[in-house]
């Protein structure tokens, strides 16, 4: 089994939480947390915040994450869809007009212990 340790950074203040979604497939991809593998909310201190996936089989996975502000479990959008607060993927890629591909978000989970780390735009 492996473990996964995720550093959030970046994060513009200690408001609210930061939302994580873990996928192991691009059903869902990046927002539908029903189809997350797993899923976790973090506390922030000092503009980040850190979590443990424990016990996950190795194989292929990619992360989205909210700073979820105002505790609502959405991120917040303007009238023209742009985020109001931060958000990061895996990989800390980015997508034109949208969220990255899955494919472009996607790492390799092995045995042992693996990090990430995403930093909030």
């Amino acid at each position: 089994m492996s473990q996964l340790d995720l550093t959030v950074d970046k994060i513009k203040s200690d408001k609210g939480v930061i939302r994580v979604l873990l996928f192991d497939q691009e059903k869902g991809w990046p927002d539908d947390p029903s189809k997350a593998f797993k899923s976790a909310t973090l506390k922030i201190v000092n503009q980040k915040a850190t979590y443990t996936f424990k016990n996950l089989p190795a194989g292929i996975y990619a992360i989205a994450v909210i700073h979820d502000t105002e505790e609502t479990g959405k991120l917040r959008t303007n009238r023209f869809g742009i985020p109001l607060d931060g958000y990061g993927f895996s990989n800390n890629v980015t997508g034109t007009f949208g969220p990255p591909s899955f494919s472009k978000a996607t790492f390799s989970l092995t045995t042992g212990v693996n990090r990430q780390t995403i930093s909030l735009r």
